[in-house]
């Protein structure tokens, strides 16, 4: 008997499992996207700043009184987000304002917000 309850006993593999799982887990380029995306909206000041433009879409004077950083910091963070699809921006006259890329955006923020409010209540 291990003395970890979770490790497996046993040493027979369950073949048909494994050969599905195989057959319908995402190929090694997408995989590697997703931990790219996930390492981008990892940093907490991104997370900052998605949770600002959740609310409101934003220029980038009125999320550094947000966020209580320097106009150079948080453009530099903004950039970054841009170049990797998560934030857009339009230009209105001599201001730009950021946005959420998509609803995907939104979505994976909320609903992981949601999980650690729920492990939070567990």
């Amino acid at each position: 008997m291990s003395k970890n309850k979770y490790v497996c006993d046993c040493n027979m593999v369950h073949k048909e499992v494994v050969n599905n799982t195989v057959q319908k887990m995402p190929d090694a380029d997408t995989l590697i996207k997703i931990a790219e995306f996930y390492k981008i909206i990892g940093d907490p000041t991104r997370c900052k700043i998605i949770s600002a433009l959740l609310i409101n879409p934003m220029c980038v004077c009125d999320l550094c009184n947000v966020l209580c950083m320097s106009k150079s910091s948080v453009s530099h963070q903004l950039t970054k987000m841009r170049e990797n699809k998560i934030l857009k921006c339009e230009k209105k006259g001599k201001e730009v304002y950021y946005s959420l890329e998509d609803e995907h955006i939104k979505y994976i923020f909320t609903t992981t917000a949601e999980h650690i409010k729920h492990e939070v209540l567990l």
